[in-house]
């Protein structure tokens, strides 16, 4: 990132990096508490480089140094080279694969105006004899057909919207905001990361991520909840020489979700578990994650607008959580 810049200017947006890390580390709302923290910590002040209070650079520096690193992608490039540093030559069990919502301070876009404008209209009732019509294919069966990462990324959708989910006890909750999609190694290491619209599925990020993630780890098996339970999931991981351990979605494969109920109480009575489910078990560690990012690491805190700098305040956070959680192993 400070290619080509001069020495001097380089160890000014380090410092401010530093800074934006220990904000994600003590889980400050706003870059004015990180400010007056500075001012008041000598040991922290120290840490981010600098020694004295009148060094300390005031919001609009903090500002413009936020704005270069969005658009370097800065923290998204450190922890990808943290996580290929540290897991050079391992291999990984289980990657656990979820999402979680992020409430942001914007106005979502107008869906049904912009979907009218892209949207061409379709002919209405039965095709006439001979007519063939062609069935555009979804997301999932352009992501499979061969695209590149970049463009599975480019494809999802970005934009502040309205998302609505179930949650443990069966009742919907709506937010506006994004959704995050994280891929945690053993051990409740985030691996990589993927920023949509609230309003995304959660099966649309899934061979991105898993495409993100085979480049940074060799895994073995992929845990993922009933949302991701689509054809296109199960071969793509396969593909991968991965084992896709998916839950089965019961309106997807009903007599597939009963037998495996049937099963699943017969190994009860039994006093025993299968290997498949004491595996899936593990997908708790993805949940501990998210929980994590919310509470400990900023996930709560959004205080800017946009894709991008919502990722970047995001990622800083994952940078932090994840220096934490390589930290935990080595002491």
């Amino acid at each position: 990132y400070t290619l080509g810049r001069s020495s001097a200017a380089s160890d000014v947006y380090k410092r401010q990096a530093r800074a934006f890390v220990a904000k994600m580390v003590y889980d400050m709302p706003t870059t004015r508490a990180l400010i007056e923290r500075l001012k008041s910590d000598l040991q922290l002040r120290r840490i981010c480089g600098w020694e004295r209070n009148n060094e300390i650079p005031g919001e609009w520096t903090f500002s413009r140094a936020f704005a270069e690193f969005t658009e370097s992608r800065l923290a998204e490039r450190v922890h990808e080279s943290l996580i290929n540093k540290s897991y050079r030559g391992e291999i990984v069990g289980h990657i656990c694969r979820d999402s979680t919502a992020i409430e942001a301070r914007e106005k979502p876009i107008n869906k049904q105006s912009k979907e009218a404008q892209e949207k061409t209209p379709n002919k209405r009732g039965r095709p006439k004899k001979g007519e063939q019509r062609i069935k555009e294919p979804t997301r999932l069966e352009r992501q499979i057909a061969g695209m590149s990462l970049p463009e599975m990324l480019d494809d999802l959708p970005k934009a502040c919207d309205v998302g609505t989910k179930k949650n443990s006890k069966g009742h919907k909750s709506s937010w506006t905001g994004y959704k995050f999609h994280i891929d945690a190694a053993d051990g409740s290491i985030p691996i990589s990361c993927i920023l949509t619209s609230a309003s995304s599925h959660d099966s649309q990020s899934a061979i991105p991520l898993a495409a993100m993630t085979s480049r940074r780890v060799t895994n073995l098996y992929d845990l993922m909840d009933s949302a991701y339970d689509a054809p296109e999931i199960h071969d793509y991981s396969r593909q991968l020489d991965h084992v896709p351990l998916i839950d089965t979605n019961p309106r997807r494969n009903k007599v597939l979700k009963q037998e495996l109920a049937n099963e699943n109480k017969r190994c009860k009575a039994a006093n025993y578990q299968t290997a498949q489910e004491q595996r899936y078990n593990e997908r708790s560690t993805v949940e501990r994650v998210n929980g994590r990012l919310k509470d400990e690491f900023g996930g709560r805190m959004v205080r800017v607008r946009g894709h991008a700098k919502v990722m970047c305040h995001l990622m800083f956070g994952i940078l932090a959580l994840t220096a934490n959680q390589l930290l935990g192993f080595v002491t």
